[in-house]
């Protein structure tokens, strides 16, 4: 009987020999016929190794050979704040930071001699957007709130964790520009719909503004968002793959299934600062409700012209809000040519747009929300003392779903199941225990936040001021925020001096 065993598997092992030696074989000729890559021409088979390797280093150099603070988009220390946030494990370290408080751009908060006692402490207040203007004006709690991400770009389970998450948190979720899903009403939460290029879920059968559609959503969302650009393409329309597009997001986008669904690079009904100030209005008067704009910024000349019309044209055509994302946004695929090096960053186009708000006297009537990879608290609590109202973030709360950065969003190969619709890798996006982790994340972020303020001297965190932080220019050297950008004067005051 063992001989009989042993024969077979002799036998076995020659057909497993054979077939691997066939295989080289093949590869062999096959790598030196081919003409497309002279390293395996020249090495045929081992030349398959640097392939491999090369495809392979993304990830042994993120898990083995970087430092935590070396790796991007988000280095690990950045990655691992969120994950404790989202866990509710608290942001408690030891033996010191690991952050280089020596590096330009750095931010010192500036510690108060006599920081806020427990019992002085303020809750941060709500802020209503659309108050006096819109016939429904949303009262917005949660200073940290989840950025636009279009159901087709995620998948079903990530949209319903993310909307019983943010219900749990009492923060509102953007809808990205792939049009308004079950999947984000489920959970109850607060919902801004957004307008992209191609006005998805909102057009009619020729791809323009739909009234009756807007109509029909509006009593089901909070504001409208009419977006321009985002920071990870500006000047370019969003991308879902024919492989994404099916019958589901299909039927809710309004597009043909299973064919490439390619937004236009901007709205072909709005072309300069009159037809958008026009657009604002006539929906706010159709639904009632806030509307907003979302952008990237190049440089000053839309802001400016944007307040010289709403001073000229009223305060009726001003966006109740603008989400200004800066340039190193980037939740969805992308070219690397715009997402390396087109818009500016956020540390750079914010206080630009708060000062022209002031300086042409528009600052209380439209409320600003700050993103571009403001996934920490520290780097939130930076936006407020800039001067925005609210912080948007995408990345940040992907993270709390659980994506561990495999680059893979644009590849429907996501292996946490986050930005795929393979039904067996969203397999391990359990929606009941993410959304706990998406509403941790908010309130941890919240928390924080207000930690910051306190230690700054502040009751709550809408005190904070730029004086409150200060800017890493150079080794030992940085400089307070409003020395940098020091606040300016509203246009009125320096007509009245």
């Amino acid at each position: 009987m063992s001989g009989m065993v042993g024969v077979v598997s002799y036998g076995l092992g020659t057909v497993v020999g054979f077939v691997v030696i066939g295989v080289l074989v093949f590869w062999f000729i096959q790598d030196v016929t081919q003409k497309k890559h002279a390293v395996l021409r020249n090495f045929p088979v081992v030349g398959r190794l640097r392939y491999f390797f090369e495809k392979q280093g993304e990830y042994f150099r993120q898990y083995l050979f970087m430092n935590d603070r070396e790796e991007l988009p988000f280095n690990r220390s950045a990655r691992s704040w969120v994950y404790r946030l989202a866990k509710a494990e608290g942001g408690i370290i030891g033996f010191g930071s690991t952050n280089n408080t020596n590096e330009p751009g750095s931010i010192l908060f500036v510690n108060a001699p006599y920081p806020v006692l427990d019992e002085d402490r303020l809750p941060t207040p709500s802020l209503t957007i659309g108050e006096g203007y819109a016939r429904q004006p949303f009262e917005a709690k949660s200073i940290v709130n989840i950025s636009g991400m279009s159901f087709g770009a995620i998948s079903a389970p990530a949209v319903r964790a993310l909307s019983h998450g943010a219900a749990l948190a009492g923060c509102w979720m953007d809808t990205g520009e792939g049009g308004l899903s079950p999947y984000h009403l489920e959970g109850g939460c607060d919902v801004i719909m957004q307008i992209g290029t191609a006005k998805y879920g909102i057009r009619d059968r020729d791809g323009n503004l739909s009234a009756e559609r807007a109509k029909e959503l509006a009593p089901q969302v909070k504001a409208f968002e009419i977006k321009l650009s985002q920071g990870a393409k500006p000047g370019k329309g969003g991308v879902l793959p024919a492989g994404k597009v099916t019958e589901e997001i299909s039927k809710i986008r309004g597009i043909p299934v299973h064919q490439d669904s390619i937004s236009p690079n901007r709205h072909r009904d709005i072309a300069n600062v009159n037809e958008l100030v026009d657009k604002i209005a006539y929906l706010r008067d159709l639904t009632g409700k806030p509307v907003g704009v979302k952008t990237a910024i190049g440089g000053w000349q839309f802001i400016n012209e944007l307040c010289d019309a709403v001073n000229r044209r009223g305060l009726e055509y001003a966006p109740d809000f603008l989400a200004i994302d800066g340039g190193e946004g980037g939740s969805g695929a992308a070219p690397q040519a715009l997402m390396d090096h087109m818009a500016l960053p956020i540390a750079e186009a914010l206080p630009r747009v708060v000062d022209a708000l002031i300086e042409s006297g528009l600052r209380q009537r439209v409320r600003v929300i700050a993103s571009g990879k403001l996934i920490t608290s520290a780097r939130a609590a930076w936006a407020l003392c800039v001067g925005a109202d609210f912080v948007n973030t995408a990345r940040g709360f992907m993270f709390s779903l659980g994506c561990i950065q495999a680059l893979r969003c644009h590849q429907n190969s996501c292996p946490t199941g986050v930005t795929t619709h393979d039904k067996r890798l969203q397999r391990g996006l359990v929606v009941e225990e993410k959304r706990l982790r998406v509403a941790q994340y908010a309130a941890g972020m919240n928390r924080e936040i207000d930690m910051i303020a306190h230690s700054c001297g502040c009751r709550q965190a809408r005190e904070l001021r730029r004086e409150h932080v200060r800017v890493v220019q150079s080794a030992s050297q940085s400089v307070a925020l409003n020395i940098l950008y020091p606040y300016p004067e509203a246009a009125s005051k320096r007509r009245a001096a």
